[in-house]
């Protein structure tokens, strides 16, 4: 499992509510997705914005960043995204009282 953190600079004129507005819109796009597994839509008071998206693969993550996605980030706020890859090793998920260890190497 991968967990990819993007973050992108918005423009001045885009407030919170602004922010909030356009991913609501969009979240429906995120349900199809080849590999994503879940995504959380993030803002800040500095005017950072992006997501926190949980990846089956890192193939699965690096393809979505270089499409479609990635040319919309562009044009809508004029900036390149900084996206981070981690490796996800272990998941507390108190929705579901689970916790889930994510071993890489064992399944080799």
């Amino acid at each position: 499992m991968i967990t990819a953190i993007v973050i992108y600079k918005l423009p001045s004129t885009i407030d919170r509510a602004d922010c909030q507005r356009h991913f609501e819109k969009i979240t429906k796009n995120f349900k199809d997705v080849p590999g994503l597994i879940r995504k959380q839509f993030i803002w800040n008071e500095s005017g950072d914005a992006g997501g926190v998206y949980l990846w089956e693969n890192l193939a699965a993550a690096r393809a979505f960043y270089s499409g479609p996605w990635l040319n919309g980030i562009i044009e809508r706020y004029n900036a390149y995204p900084k996206i981070t890859y981690f490796d996800t090793m272990a998941m507390t998920d108190n929705t579901t009282n689970e916790i889930k260890i994510f071993d890489e190497q064992k399944n080799k």
